[in-house]
């Protein structure tokens, strides 16, 4: 039976990895993006190659009438939901935190924590099945920015991530009755698209080095794990962290 996957932010780097890898393997892809038509049609496009089926869907995820939309769009077109990587998420440039001011806060709050958690709380109300089911997976994606504080560069978003890891636990047993898994990975210094919104395109480059794998990792190695937790082969792991961070 083909199943169905929304992926938020799902247009460029670690969400169009996945995109792209459960394509390959069957599943009917909802592309969710912001601003990129462009990208997101080049996933669609790419998950159809692969085998799979998709739709693009343009939305903020900070915006509750965009959420709801995804995912009415969602089960117009493919029915049931059957999994879900909240990956939306945002970076400033930069800053220690005595010099960031609100607006910056706010919106990075508002995206990378309001966004996923009306995310996550749209999943709730539409994933459950019965227990004798096949589970339905929910997926975050976090960062290793939860447990490294990102000290002098982005310690609001590393705050952000620090509260998905939290809601990442919790969620997982209140919709353990619903049969949904609830799991988050956190990558590492990953080679993607965010560094340069940061204001710092070759970070991947400049510190991957420092890893203790001797480099920065790519989105398809992040979306191998997050395909992971979205199979049947992880069938018993909820409300846990995945680090794909090359030891860092």
């Amino acid at each position: 039976m083909t199943r169905t996957l929304i992926i938020t932010g799902g247009s460029r780097g670690i969400g169009a990895a996945v995109a792209r890898l459960a394509g390959g393997r069957g599943w009917n892809v909802v592309v969710n993006y912001l601003g990129n038509e462009g990208a997101a049609v080049e996933t669609c496009n790419a998950v159809v190659a692969a085998g799979g089926q998709a739709l693009a869907v343009q939305g903020d995820m900070g915006q509750e009438a965009d959420v709801v939309r995804l995912f009415d769009s969602a089960e117009a077109r493919f029915g049931a939901i059957d999994g879900l990587v909240v990956n939306a998420g945002i970076v400033a440039p930069s800053l220690p935190l005595a010099e960031m001011g609100l607006d910056r806060i706010s919106t990075v709050m508002r995206t990378n924590v309001i966004g996923a958690m009306l995310t996550a709380r749209e999943g709730a109300r539409r994933m459950g099945r019965a227990a004798a089911a096949d589970s339905a997976s929910m997926v975050f994606v976090s960062s290793a920015a939860a447990r490294l504080g990102s000290a002098n560069e982005y310690v609001d978003y590393a705050a952000s991530k620090g509260a998905i890891d939290t809601l990442t636990i919790g969620l997982a047993k209140e919709l353990a009755p619903q049969n949904i898994r609830v799991n988050a990975v956190r990558p590492g210094l990953i080679e993607t698209e965010i560094h340069a919104s940061g204001g710092a395109p070759d970070r991947a480059a400049r510190l991957g080095a420092q890893v203790p794998a001797g480099r920065a990792g790519t989105a398809e190695e992040v979306a191998e794990g997050i395909l992971w937790l979205l199979g049947g082969a992880s069938s018993y792991v909820t409300g846990t962290h995945l680090d794909i961070s090359g030891g860092r």
